[in-house]
């Protein structure tokens, strides 16, 4: 019995092998550590720039960049069945269809309204909010709490405040005014205007906040010694500093624009009024048919333009901002 145990107490013991696996790990991982310490910096540099942006590119490159490219190859082409080459057919097809012109027409008439207004009123409450005015932490809170109303909510008041025996021809009955069904009537955009603002002013209006506390308070202090006006300090110092976020808050916005589409699909359904029928409702009725190349061909071009927007933003902010980033 003795005999056995010490055989099997030896079957167990791992210490030694696993002591001399540790120093050679231990003496491979100093010498891995010399040779980086004696490397060349900007090697270094490159290596750590690719291990920490690896998996972000990565991710980018397979969930974005490349449907991107199969969207694009989808627009050349007569169909995934025959991928014949032609060239832009597919895009002179899109522009001539009357329900593109539509949707293009109106999505280009709700973004001229909202992002201006979203931009310029988001500004105005944030500059109001920086007076010492009463009640500034309940005010704030009114703008803030649409952040944190889920859409189907915010689609439900929609509906009780605006359809046809809805609370706003109730209270407008009173001074004699004729009811309207207001989301199947000319005014339907304006509807849509006021849900858009209501849900995205007060997370602009906080970066705005934001920007305002960064301004260099000496120069306002200047400015108010040498008696410059508010007018003044405001276009000549303020809004020179707020030009990068100006930027940010109107590419934000421009995005936004773009995806209110599901607000209103909920509201409307897939065929609104015509006032309503957007890029996205054209997307999505196209991709139900399904006509790939027109779809593709439709998103390549919303995409172009979203490209030049954003870049003639750019420039007009370097244009504006660049003497004061210097």
């Amino acid at each position: 019995m003795k005999i056995a145990d010490r055989l099997q107490n030896k079957k167990r013991d791992p210490g030694p092998p696993r002591q001399k696996r540790t120093v050679r790990g231990l003496r491979g991982v100093r010498k891995a550590r010399r040779l980086w310490d004696g490397g060349n910096a900007q090697v270094k540099d490159l290596l750590c720039s690719i291990g920490f942006l690896g998996p972000s590119v990565t991710g980018v490159t397979l969930f974005f960049i490349a449907p991107f490219l199969v969207v694009v190859y989808y627009s050349v082409i007569r169909s995934p069945l025959n991928p014949e080459f032609v060239g832009l057919d597919n895009f002179i097809a899109v522009l001539k269809n009357s329900s593109f012109q539509t949707a293009a027409k109106n999505t280009a008439l709700f973004s001229v309204m909202a992002v201006p207004l979203a931009v310029v009123l988001s500004l105005a409450l944030a500059l109001l909010l920086e007076c010492r005015i009463p009640c500034k932490s309940l005010f704030r809170t009114f703008f803030l709490s649409p952040m944190m109303v889920p859409v189907a909510s915010v689609v439900l008041i929609w509906q009780v405040v605006f359809h046809y025996r809805g609370t706003l021809n109730v209270v407008l009955a009173n001074f004699g005014v004729e009811p309207v069904d207001w989301l199947n009537s000319p005014y339907c955009l304006l509807v849509i205007v006021v849900l858009f603002l209501w849900k995205n002013l007060g997370y602009n209006m906080i970066l705005f906040m934001a920007a305002l506390n960064n301004i260099p308070k000496e120069l306002l202090e200047v400015a108010d010694v040498e008696g410059a006006s508010a007018a003044h300090k405001f276009f000549n110092i303020k809004l020179r500093y707020l030009s990068p976020t100006v930027l940010f808050v109107a590419i934000l916005s421009i995005i936004n624009s773009f995806k209110v589409f599901r607000e209103i699909y909920l509201l409307t359904g897939n065929y609104p009024y015509v006032g309503l029928y957007m890029m996205q409702h054209f997307m999505n009725n196209v991709f139900e048919q399904p006509d790939y190349q027109k779809m593709a061909s439709a998103a390549v071009v919303l995409a172009l333009v979203m490209v030049a927007l954003i870049a003639l933003l750019f420039k007009a902010e370097d244009i504006f901002g660049k003497d004061v980033e210097g």
